[in-house]
């Protein structure tokens, strides 16, 4: 399925809700998933994503540690994603982001500018 892109810039804020920790791809060995493009450590953030009234807390994968980011604390987000999936009769939305950081950090030097 295509992934579609999220405008942050349409946020009122985001929050990281719940810190980052590595994904895990067999709970029996305990081995780490790993982006297959860049063989970085995957991780998950837990962020509240805040717009006028409503915010809603997505988890959103992340290849890198994203060093910084605490709980509670105000974070940007570089070329978040949406990807709708289905397996086995279940179904959802997986979010991933190149870059989250804490808000007041440089940005990396990687691909693309902006929040």
């Amino acid at each position: 399925m295509a992934s579609l892109p999220i405008d942050t810039a349409k946020f009122t804020g985001i929050i990281c809700a719940v810190p980052p920790t590595p994904r895990v791809a067999n709970r029996e060995t305990g081995q780490l998933r790993v982006d297959r493009e860049t063989g970085k450590t995957m991780y998950r953030v837990g962020l509240c994503l805040m717009a006028g009234s409503s915010a809603d807390v997505v988890n959103v994968s992340v290849a890198g540690d994203p060093t910084g980011v605490q709980l509670g604390m105000p974070v940007a987000v570089r070329d978040l994603m949406a990807t709708p999936w289905e397996n086995d009769g279940r179904h959802g939305i997986a979010f991933r982001a190149a870059e989250i950081r804490p808000l007041n950090a440089p940005a990396s030097a990687g691909k693309g500018a902006g929040q």
